[in-house]
């Protein structure tokens, strides 16, 4: 099939789609990319060949592969695979060679120009032993493309010969003495004629083994150039970036230095691949993981953009004084991210050719099985997404949980983890945190003291109000109590004590703090006792013994 627009400069087709993507340039993914094609060779799977017409077995067609052992379709395909082998004197006699002319490098040389201007499909040809009988070429002759050169495109054409073989297709006279006018024209002649054969013979991918050899040279020079390029975008943009006030474009370019040499290295590389001279296969290759890499670029910026803004919203002054947005903030970018990857997985394989849309209909088939088996999955996704909204604790709260007291360490996209206070790391699901009774200390605005004090019974009433007021003094003239609400009273008559119900609040909200605040309370409340002239009671029963008390008669007896 002839090449599209044969004239125009590859890497002008290609810079459009890759100066509008800033993104980095890694030697090793790049060239990683084209390896691991080069071995799996289906990171560009090739289009299905076209089913060929039915042929009856009376023109001697092979019925396993519907193709006619003298058609033009096989003899081409031989001598295409005779040339990939370096067989180029078996190739030979599919040409039709004038008297005293070498066949051997006429062969060779009729597949260098046929790989560089005509990329030929066996399966394209006719599989009759006829040919194309409708081609208004006459029986025997059959044309399978045209060659441009200086004065015009000239024909390519095969013709039916009888061999001492057999009867065969051979590429016909008037083509095998073009051939040497064809390959002088050929751009790389100098490197065909003075690199050893070894290095010519096509290799994975239809690159030329001399071509692979060439490729890391190229991707590390690209590489410089890029860094060069980054380098100077850098110190223009710099200047732009100090006239501003925000300093979210500050990190935004402090994150962009890998996204800018990436593009600049995928600009040079587009550049210098048509130096390589490569095949049409090979171009396409080589184009699609190029513009993979430029996906790959753009997504690893997005990703690196995502960190900087998550950063700065971070520092921000409204998000450093507000919990609930500190964790928030990195939960969503956390989602963000992971959403960013799966969009850049299907537009990176969409991009190598692999089919998405079957793949996501795939997906859609069988998306009951999936969400039975990834049901917890998006379970616990929906539940950290539910408290990222509803915030009922944040990274730093002092939590019960259920069963479980301690500070909350991290709020994952699956799991929440809580520090208890023998240190050890609980791990709680978010699907089932989200159902459960979350109690959240830190929230407390104010911190409540609640005690009894347990008087002897001995203790006078005159002692019993001044323990009263005495507690009741001590506790509003700390600098710290909610005056609103202080509760000392005489609350009951145990057998043992009189009762006295104690109940403040502290204006505090570190725990610490108010246990020191406690101790003085308490030690407060000790010595107005000790002034009254009471003391506390200790939990004791007294019996007592009537004296003369007539003795019980003892039973069974008279």
């Amino acid at each position: 099939m002839p090449r599209t627009d044969p004239d125009a400069p590859r890497w002008r087709r290609f810079l459009p789609a890759t100066w509008s993507f800033r993104a980095a340039f890694a030697f090793a993914l790049v060239f990683g990319c084209v390896l691991l094609g080069a071995r799996a060779g289906e990171l560009s799977p090739p289009p299905p060949p076209s089913t060929p017409p039915p042929v009856s077995a009376a023109e001697g067609v092979d019925e396993a592969t519907q193709v006619a052992p003298d058609s033009p379709r096989a003899s081409l395909r031989k001598f295409i695979d005779l040339c990939r082998a370096g067989n180029y004197a078996e190739a030979a006699r599919y040409l039709d060679v004038p008297p005293r002319a070498d066949g051997v490098a006429l062969a060779q040389r009729l597949k260098a120009v046929l790989d560089r201007h005509l990329w030929l499909e066996p399966d394209a040809l006719s599989p009759h032993a006829l040919g194309d009988t409708q081609d208004n070429l006459g029986n025997g002759v059959e044309q399978i493309g045209t060659i441009p050169t200086r004065t015009g495109a000239q024909p390519v054409r095969l013709v039916r010969r009888v061999t001492p073989d057999g009867v065969r297709w051979l590429f016909s006279r008037a083509t095998v003495v073009r051939i040497d006018e064809w390959y002088a024209q050929l751009e790389d002649r100098w490197l065909r004629d003075h690199l050893p054969p070894a290095l010519l013979r096509p290799g994975p991918r239809e690159l030329l083994w001399w071509q692979w050899l060439a490729l890391p040279i190229l991707a590390l020079a690209s590489w410089v150039v890029g860094a060069v390029l980054s380098f100077l975008l850098r110190a223009a943009l710099r200047h732009l970036v100090l006239r501003t006030e925000s300093t979210l474009d500050d990190a935004l370019l402090a994150v962009a230095r890998g996204p800018l040499t990436f593009a600049g290295a995928l600009l040079a590389m587009a550049v210098a691949l048509p130096w390589l001279k490569l095949y049409l296969p090979a171009e396409q290759f080589l184009d699609a993981v190029l513009r993979a890499g430029a996906f790959v670029a753009v997504f690893w910026l997005v990703l690196r953009g995502i960190d900087a803004v998550g950063g700065r919203l971070l520092e921000a002054p409204a998000t450093r004084d507000n919990p609930a947005a500190r964790s928030l903030v990195p939960l969503m970018g956390r989602i963000a991210k992971v959403t960013i990857l799966i969009i850049g997985a299907i537009a990176v394989l969409s991009e190598l050719g692999y089919p998405v849309a079957s793949l996501i209909a795939g997906l859609g088939i069988g998306g009951v099985a999936l969400a039975l088996a990834a049901q917890k999955t998006v379970e616990n996704l929906f539940g950290s997404v539910s408290i990222g909204i509803d915030r009922p604790l944040q990274v730093g709260d002092f939590v019960k949980i259920d069963l479980v007291l301690g500070t909350v360490e991290s709020i994952g996209l699956r799991s929440t983890r809580i520090r208890t206070l023998d240190r050890t790391i609980v791990t709680i699901p978010n699907g089932k945190l989200a159902d459960l009774q979350i109690e959240s200390y830190t929230a407390r605005d104010r911190m409540r003291l609640h005690c009894f004090l347990n008087l002897v019974r001995e203790t006078t009433p005159a002692q019993l109000r001044a323990v009263l007021e005495g507690c009741e003094r001590a506790l509003r003239e700390h600098p710290h109590i909610w005056p609103d609400d202080v509760v000392v009273r005489f609350v009951g008559l145990s057998p043992s004590s009189l009762d006295v119900e104690i109940m403040a609040w502290f204006q505090t909200q570190d725990f610490g703090e108010f246990r020191t605040m406690r101790q003085e309370a308490l030690f407060s409340f000790l010595e107005v006792i000790a002034s009254s002239g009471s003391s506390l009671a200790y939990p004791t029963q007294t019996v007592r013994f009537a004296k003369g008390a007539p003795e019980r008669p003892q039973p069974g007896l008279s």
